[in-house]
């Protein structure tokens, strides 16, 4: 029997996101992915001073708020052919690196874990169990008592009994899908609020080095962040507090000290807590290394420059396209090159000057919105015409992934030591070959060993940092391109990153001193966008055939692959109800 089902929204993700599946029987024959809202900040930005880009394109996200900010400025970097300082670039890694600590620490606990974690099942828990299973997933971690788990069974059982499960609440507690003993669903449970309390502190690094979080300042040609040479200069002995010193944002010891803590708090997470759970969950759900794949195409732009050049060479991620799984031969990418990057708009709710067939690379790219889908609310969409906001983007005419898998499969190809220690590991731990990468699982456990990978290398970054600032090099801005009397007539360029949910780049066309043209095409777009031209699906929609559904009234089975990916479609600024009547209107100023 053939069915569709319809899960809109997809919760615990950032935006907007409805997927259709046709089933054949019990299994899923197609999939359709629909991003349910509009971005426009290519629109806002025409005409804007390219030096204040970055300000509105960080607004694209509530969630990547860094990332869009380092991209924007990196793109008008490009364009004018703008070095900047290594200390800047050793400050960039070091905010980039903590948005990827933080941002997968927050989605395996709190947006992920509860697809494969039965909150309610934890109330049956015994505590002296539980404290038997944490201490031999981590033998290190202290918080491993049984008078620990027994107080936060009782925190979790108020909740229950009160009727309020708050956060907890709507999950499909029960489900058949659910595999872990009680023991082990009250130890992720505790963990998931220990991480709450986690994330409030490892942002400081934002703060310290951006002023604030999110939207942390940057410096298109540097960093926004002075290094006092008075008293509290790491030469200088301890120093007044942060926000002392030279001025209110000058980074002085106490600042660097602050960052050594926060690293050394995200290292010890990581490594006692983030790394055992996904290991020791993924113990129950090994099937789930058959399944999810996608379309089997994977691509890193490559982040993490060693200095202050764009020498690709010296990238910790490196660049690259893997194609059907081939990891042998690394396909060279080129963002500059027409034939390489396309967005396609077939399928999606815009319109191209010379057709919607016609795909355009990003330099030449349009924002024409033109929605011609039902009237909401309704049923289902009509996916033989457009059904997405998101637009098609393809390499050389194929989809791709990008993300946490592509990365891990993109280090590993390329001999990355600690990459291949660590997957051998965790293959070899859970009894599982190389070809397990390749699936929901896979993506799961490459986020998780991927943080590891860059929150080690954030202690380099630091140490190189403080090691250039005792031989006298303070330097975080060069000043010699700022101003526009120095800038071509005209001139364009592509700021790229490794966002934590993929391949992100920003693209700027510059005359006059003015923006004349801005397209960002976010790692989402990549993952979540439409059919092309030629019927290609992108990998959500891949990804979720031959998916075995138990009860479609709660496809918890869908859910899993499609968080396995983080979506984040974007922000918006009104809500509106069933009917269409707007519930709230939110003004920025």
């Amino acid at each position: 029997m053939t069915e569709r089902v319809v899960v809109d929204p997809i919760t615990r993700i950032e935006g907007h996101l409805r997927i259709e599946a046709r089933t054949d029987g019990d299994k899923i024959a197609e999939a359709w992915s629909s991003g349910t809202m509009v971005r426009g900040i290519e629109i806002i930005l025409r005409g804007r001073d390219p030096r204040d880009a970055w300000a509105f394109a960080q607004r694209i996200c509530g969630v990547c708020t860094l990332v869009h900010g380092i991209a924007s400025v990196r793109a008008v970097e490009n364009a004018l052919n703008y070095p900047i300082p290594p200390n800047a670039q050793l400050i960039r890694n070091l905010m980039v690196a903590a948005q990827y600590v933080h941002d997968h620490v927050m989605h395996f606990y709190h947006l992920h874990a509860l697809d494969w974690v039965d909150v309610v099942s934890a109330l049956k828990a015994d505590p002296k169990a539980t404290s038997e299973l944490a201490q031999t997933v981590s033998p290190a971690y202290p918080k491993s008592s049984p008078g620990y788990f027994a107080d936060v069974q009782t925190k979790l059982k108020n909740f229950v009994e009160s009727g309020q499960l708050g956060i907890f609440a709507n999950g499909y507690w029960g489900h058949p899908a659910y595999k872990l003993p009680p023991a082990a669903n009250l130890m992720a449970v505790a963990h998931y609020l220990e991480a709450l309390a986690w994330q409030r502190d490892v942002v400081q690094i934002h703060t310290i080095l951006g002023g604030k979080n999110p939207h942390p300042n940057f410096l298109v040609g540097g960093a926004p962040s002075a290094i006092s040479i008075q008293p509290g200069h790491p030469g200088h002995g301890k120093g007044p507090h942060y926000r002392g010193g030279t001025g209110a944002t000058a980074l002085n010891q106490t600042g660097l000290d602050q960052i050594q803590n926060v690293i050394k708090r995200m290292q010890a997470f990581v490594d006692q807590v983030y790394v055992p759970d996904t290991l020791a969950i993924a113990g129950f759900y090994k099937d789930w290394a058959q399944q999810g794949e996608g379309v089997g195409n994977f691509m890193c732009y490559g982040d993490f420059p060693a200095d202050g050049t764009d020498d690709i060479s010296k990238l910790l991620v490196p660049r690259g396209v893997i194609l059907d799984r081939d990891l042998s031969t690394i396909h060279e990418l080129d963002l500059n090159d027409p034939a390489q990057i396309q967005e396609y708009v077939s399928h999606s709710w815009y319109d191209y000057e010379g057709g919607k067939e016609t795909p355009l690379h990003p330099y030449a790219g349009e924002t024409k919105l033109h929605y011609d889908g039902p009237k909401p609310p309704y049923a289902q969409l009509d996916v033989d015409k457009s059904y997405s906001w998101l637009k098609s983007p393809r390499w050389r005419g194929k989809p791709m992934e990008v993300g946490p898998l592509a990365r891990v499969l993109m280090l590993y190809a390329k001999g990355h030591e600690q990459t291949k220690e660590l997957v051998n590991m965790a293959l070899t731990k859970l009894d599982l070959p190389v070809s397990a990468l390749y699936s929901t699982l896979g993506r799961t456990a490459a986020r998780t060993l991927e943080t590891k990978i860059f929150a080690d290398a954030m202690q380099g970054w630091l140490n190189q940092l403080i090691a250039n600032i005792k031989q006298g090099d303070v330097k975080t801005f060069n000043e010699t391109l700022w101003e526009p009397s120095t800038w071509p007539h005209e001139c364009k360029g592509v700021g790229y990153m490794e966002a934590p949910r993929g391949a992100l780049a920003h693209w700027v066309v510059i005359k006059d001193g003015k923006i004349d043209n801005y397209q960002a095409v976010v790692p989402s777009t990549w993952n979540a966008g439409p059919r092309d031209p030629k019927g290609q699906a992108g990998p959500y929609e891949a990804s979720l055939v031959g998916h075995q559904l138990y009860d479609p009234k709660q496809p918890i089975e869908i859910l899993r692959t499609i968080h396995s990916f983080d979506p984040c479609i974007a922000c918006a600024v009104h809500v509106t109800d069933a009917e269409g009547e707007e519930l709230i209107r939110v003004k920025a100023v």
